[in-house]
C-alpha cells in the first residue's frame, strides 16, 4: 500500500551521472495505471516434427482432443502443462503464401518463408534492393500498441545475420520477420548489450564502462526514490534492481568468456554472444521481460534460429544439427528425435511464461495481459511444405483471449485467417484482411 501521500508520474525514471532507467509500475505512479497489453511474436524455423504425416497421427504437435479437453503429454508442447489455461493451440492451418509461385522459387523455402510468418505475404523473388513481401502482424499492432513507448517495437534474434542464402532470395528475406511495410525489413539485434543500451540510450542516457552497473551511477536517484515509497513498493524496486543488475552481470559474463580460450575445434561466438544457445535465449527473455514491465515497449519479435542451420543443442538430448534432424526422412525414429528437439525449445519458451505470470500489475499477471505468439511458416520440413504448421498462443491479452483451448480448423485454412483473429482481439476489430486471410479465425470458440 502507498502511504508517503507523494505521486510518480507513470513516466518517471531514475537519471543520475548519464544514465537513465525507466521503472516498473508502482502503486505510487497516479493516476490508476489502465492494464496495456503487450504482444511477443517469436518464431521457431524448420516447423515441427508433429507436422508430418507420422507426427500428426501420433500427436506429436497438436493435442488428439479439441476444446478445453486437451492432452499435452504425446506433444512437443508437455512443459507448458502448467500452463494450459493461458494456451491457446491452433492446429491444421497452412501458409499457401510461403509456397513457390512459379518454377524458379521451388527449393527456396527455407530463404523466404522466415520473411512470410509474420507478414503472410508472398516476397518477391530478388537478391537486390527491390524487396518486397507485406508488413508483419507485429508492426501492425506496433502502430496501435507502441505508439506511447519510447520504443515502439523491438527486434531481437539468436542467430547472426548474413550467413548465406539462395535460389535468388536476399539474405533479409532469411534474417528478418518483422517488416515495416512491405518494402522496409528491420534489422533484429542478436548482442545482449546492444539491447540493454537500447531499453536506456532512447531516452538520452549514454554508455558507460562495461565492468560497471548502471545502478552505481544512479545511487543518489534510488535513495531519493526510496524516501518516497511505502513498503510494498520499496519491495518491488528492490526485486526489479536485483533483476536488472543479474542481467547486466550475465551480460558481462558473456562478454568476459568471448575473451577467453576456447577448446578445440569449437567455434569462438562473438563478443557478447553467450556460447550456450539457452543461456542466451534466457538473457533475451530477461531483456524483454525489462521491456515489457518497465513499458519501455508493448511489441516485440523475437527470431530464436536461422533457417538451414547446423547448429546443434546438447541440451536438447539430440546430437545431430538441426537441419538435418529436420530432414528425418519420414523415418518414426528420426521423427521423434526431431520432436525432441521442437520440445525443447518450447521448453525454453516456458522459462519466459514463469517469468511473466511473476509479474503482478493491477490484480492480473504480467502473462494475463499478454499475448505470446509461437509459431513457423514451415510444417513439414522433410519435404519443405507449408501445411499444419506448428502455431500457438499464451496469455490472456488482457482478458480477450480466453485460453485453454485446442482449435483445429478446417482443412485449407490459411494462419493468416488466425493472425487476423490474433489482431481482432488486440483492438484492431476494424482490419478486415490480414495477409491472405479470407475471414478471422475465432479464438475462444
Amino acid at each position: 500500500m502507498y502511504l508517503t501521500g507523494k505521486k510518480l508520474s507513470r513516466r518517471s525514471m531514475l537519471r543520475g551521472a548519464g544514465a537513465v532507467l525507466l521503472l516498473p509500475d508502482l502503486d505510487a505512479m497516479a493516476p490508476v495505471i489502465k492494464p496495456r497489453v503487450r504482444l511477443v511474436c517469436v518464431e521457431m524455423v524448420h516447423g515441427a516434427a508433429g507436422s508430418s504425416k507420422y507426427g500428426i497421427e501420433s500427436n506429436l504437435w497438436a493435442p488428439a482432443k479439441t476444446g478445453r479437453d486437451f492432452d499435452l503429454s504425446s506433444t512437443s508442447l508437455k512443459s507448458l502443462a502448467g500452463f494450459r489455461d493461458s494456451l491457446t493451440i491452433v492446429s491444421n492451418t497452412d501458409v499457401p503464401t510461403a509456397e513457390a509461385d512459379d518454377i524458379r522459387e521451388f527449393g527456396g523455402d527455407h530463404y523466404r518463408t522466415s520473411s512470410v510468418f509474420l507478414t503472410q505475404a508472398h516476397p518477391k523473388r530478388t537478391e537486390g534492393p527491390d524487396l518486397e513481401a507485406g508488413i508483419s502482424l507485429d508492426q501492425v499492432c506496433a502502430q496501435s500498441l507502441g505508439n506511447a513507448c519510447p520504443i515502439p517495437s523491438l527486434q531481437l534474434c539468436i542467430e547472426g545475420a548474413d550467413q548465406g542464402c539462395g535460389f535468388g532470395y536476399s539474405c533479409v528475406y532469411t534474417d528478418c520477420i518483422s517488416w515495416a511495410a512491405a518494402n522496409k525489413p528491420l534489422p533484429m539485434i542478436r548482442n545482449p548489450r546492444m539491447v540493454f543500451d537500447e531499453l536506456h540510450s532512447v531516452l538520452g542516457g549514454k554508455s558507460w564502462k562495461e565492468d560497471k552497473s548502471i545502478l552505481d551511477w544512479l545511487k543518489d536517484s534510488i535513495t531519493r526514490l526510496r524516501l518516497d515509497l511505502g513498503a510494498s513498493d520499496q519491495a518491488r524496486l528492490a526485486d526489479y534492481l536485483d533483476h536488472v543488475r543479474q542481467v547486466e552481470q550475465r551480460i558481462q559474463h558473456a562478454e568476459a568468456a568471448g575473451a577467453r580460450q576456447v577448446p578445440k575445434g569449437l567455434v569462438r561466438p562473438p563478443s557478447g554472444i553467450p556460447a550456450s544457445f539457452a543461456e542466451h535465449v534466457k538473457l533475451m527473455f530477461d531483456l524483454q521481460l525489462l521491456a515489457l514491465t518497465t513499458d519501455a515497449t508493448r511489441v516485440i519479435s523475437f527470431k530464436l534460429g536461422r533457417d538451414n542451420p547446423n547448429r546443434s543443442y546438447p541440451g536438447s538430448g539430440i546430437r545431430a544439427g538441426f537441419h538435418p534432424a529436420s530432414h528425418h526422412g519420414d523415418r518414426p525414429d528420426r521423427i521423434q528425435e526431431f520432436a525432441q528437439l521442437n520440445a525443447y525449445h518450447v521448453g525454453i519458451l516456458r522459462y519466459f511464461l514463469e517469468k511473466l505470470q511473476g509479474v503482478k500489475e493491477d490484480g492480473a499477471s504480467l502473462l494475463d495481459n499478454s499475448l505470446i505468439l509461437y509459431g513457423s511458416g514451415m510444417g513439414d520440413s522433410n519435404e519443405h511444405k507449408h501445411k499444419s504448421v506448428p502455431f500457438f498462443l499464451a496469455g490472456h491479452a488482457g482478458g480477450k483471449i480466453q485460453g485453454g483451448r485446442h482449435i483445429r480448423a478446417t482443412r485449407y485454412t490459411s494462419l493468416a485467417d488466425a493472425m487476423l483473429g490474433v489482431l481482432h482481439n488486440l483492438g484492431l476489430e476494424q482490419l478486415k484482411e490480414f495477409g491472405d486471410s479470407e475471414r478471422a479465425l475465432g479464438l475462444n470458440g
